[in-house]
């Protein structure tokens, strides 16, 4: 047993290959989220295994080099790039005497800090507490000990079984408040369903540009920022385009291996993307990862029950890679893609057009027009609007 060490903000990041693809963009990814939870990379320490260790995840020499590292670049924190057991990090920590956390623990850190709702704040709390759970035993010694006291000697309930027995009672109050912030986002759901507004989603790898062009549409003024997950809470404002009603959403940004922890505490956040009308999928055009990033966001979109969700990719920031602003159709001239830039403002009429002609599909939709969920893509009747011509079904 041990006390677990202090935590602090210079940080030896640990990155192993253990047959993953696009390591470099990984860890590209990983000094972006350092970097977004206020701490800075004093250094990298690199390996490969064909698998974890069972006990110590890298392997003994491995852990003596970050223990050099830690000490020449008198650093305090290790950050893996990879999820680690709670045995691993137990015995990590043990054998540096530094504090170790892994990928999972620095996003949900990262979203502790940018939490800023009242809903937002007891999700994260969620999620945090769920990884906890599982890594209080021989955390902190004083944990072990059995409570002493007039009354209390005896077969009495160790101060772990206390923490635990507390950390449930938290757990169970957490998920009641937010099952009733959740009933209150149905009713209102339902409302807007009444009403027919037409609800469109922006979604996306985090730091694609979606407040910005949440921003951009509506002139909300939401905070964004060059970070991962700059903005946390989800925020809606009413915009009109083409003369059409509608309901934009600016939603939390996703990312590879994103904690499950997190999908399930902010599960009643993301099922309002599976309700969405439409899904404006934002992708940042500039990165060289971008087809890894929109995989990453199919997958969890799938998770969440969102594949049948009409969706349109929008290919942010062409200022940085020089596109013109377009529309781009696939088959029976259904669109698949728009590039704009929501920093500039290029392509945003373009961008309107399609939201006006899509709301005013949803609008018809008891007449003549038609707007279904599909698998994926958007499907519209062909309509003429604004010199954009709207997909159909095949």
């Amino acid at each position: 047993m041990f006390e677990r060490p202090a935590s602090g903000e210079r940080a030896v990041v640990v990155q192993l290959d253990l047959g993953q693809s696009e390591l470099e963009d990984r860890l590209e990814e990983l000094k972006l989220l350092v970097f977004s939870a206020g701490a800075t990379v004093e250094a990298v320490v690199r390996g490969r295994r064909a698998s974890p260790d069972p006990a110590l995840f890298a392997g003994r020499g491995k852990v003596e080099e970050i223990d050099e590292a830690l000490r020449a670049h008198g650093a305090d924190l290790v950050i893996f790039n990879h999820a680690l057991s709670p045995a691993q990090q137990r015995n990590l920590e043990k054998n540096l005497q530094n504090r170790v956390i892994d990928r999972t623990a620095l996003i949900l850190d990262i979203f502790a800090l940018r939490a800023k709702s009242h809903e937002g704040k007891l999700q994260v709390e969620l999620a945090q507490l769920s990884h906890l759970a599982t890594r209080l035993v021989r955390g902190w010694t004083h944990l072990e000990r059995q409570k002493g006291g007039i009354g209390l000697r005896g077969p009495g309930e160790t101060q772990l079984e206390t923490d635990r027995r507390l950390l449930d009672d938290r757990v169970r109050l957490l998920k009641s408040r937010l099952k009733k912030i959740e009933k209150q986002r149905h009713t209102q759901r339902r409302t807007r369903e009444r009403r027919d507004v037409f609800s469109v989603l922006l979604v996306g790898y985090t730091n694609a540009g979606k407040s910005t062009l949440f921003n951009a549409l509506t002139r909300a003024g939401t905070y964004a920022a060059d970070q991962l997950f700059a903005t946390l809470d989800t925020t809606s404002r009413r915009m009109f385009a083409e003369g059409q009603n509608i309901v934009l959403s600016d939603s939390v940004g996703f990312i590879r291996d994103l904690p499950h922890a997190l999908v399930a505490a902010f599960h009643a956040t993301l099922e309002e993307t599976a309700c969405a009308d439409l899904l404006l999928h934002v992708v940042d055009s500039s990165s060289e990862s971008r087809e890894a990033q929109i995989g990453a966001v199919n997958r969890v979109l799938d998770e969440i029950g969102a594949t049948s969700v009409p969706r349109i990719e929008i290919w942010n920031k062409t200022d940085l890679t020089h596109a013109a602003p377009a529309v781009v159709r696939g088959d029976c001239d259904r669109i698949e893609r728009v590039f704009l830039s929501a920093r500039t403002g290029d392509g945003l009429p373009l961008l309107r057009a399609v939201l006006g002609d899509a709301a005013g599909a949803f609008a018809a939709k008891s007449g003549g027009g038609s707007f279904s969920h599909g698998s994926g893509t958007s499907h519209f009747e062909p309509r003429q609007s604004g010199g954009v011509a709207l997909p159909c079904d095949k």
